[in-house]
């Protein structure tokens, strides 16, 4: 099996980081592997917003998440302490921003499984990010005008391992 191949059966969802912070050359792999994905129409419409983990509008995430779901604070955050954040946002009202969005961050947890380091992808603050404060929100982490949240990729080093989650082929795939 290819080493691409190899990584995709490595990866999984990282729930716990160390304190360490990401090296410039790492955090800029892992941002050139999204701005390398392949976009609808090659838009190219996807914006990386990074922010570190004590960033204090993670925190206001945090609570709004909370808050929209009747949750009390929770044991860990939406990231999960991770020292770096990347929020996508793209074009609001692009038919195809979801899904490039969503490959762009399947490349960037790649390539952060491929540096060795933990990462998991969030959907989680998406009610958070287009509710009553959106404009708030979107104003805090800089995203270009017109531009909205679509996903989030929490990355550091791990401080816990998880296996892969495995699968059931013959249950999840139909061959006509």
């Amino acid at each position: 099996m290819g080493q691409v191949l190899d990584i995709i059966k490595e990866r999984s969802s990282t729930r716990g980081y160390t304190d360490e912070k990401l090296t410039a050359e790492e955090l800029d792999k892992i941002i050139e592997a999204g701005l390398s994905a392949p976009t609808g129409m090659n838009k190219q419409e996807i914006h990386f917003t990074v922010l570190n983990g004590d960033n204090p509008v993670l925190a206001e995430i945090e609570a709004e998440k909370n808050r929209l779901r009747n949750l009390d604070k929770l044991e860990h955050n939406f990231y999960y302490e991770a020292p770096t954040v990347i929020i996508l946002s793209a074009e609001a009202g692009f038919k195809w921003s979801q899904v490039d969005a969503g490959i762009a961050v399947q490349n960037m947890a790649l390539a952060a499984t491929e540096l060795g380091l933990g990462n998991v992808i969030l959907g989680c603050i998406y009610d958070a990010l287009h509710g009553e404060k959106k404009a708030y929100f979107s104003e805090k982490l800089a995203l270009p005008e017109n531009y909205e949240f679509e996903i989030a990729l929490a990355v550091g080093h791990k401080a816990v391992t998880k296996e892969p989650h495995t699968f059931e082929r013959d249950k999840q795939v139909t061959v006509l």
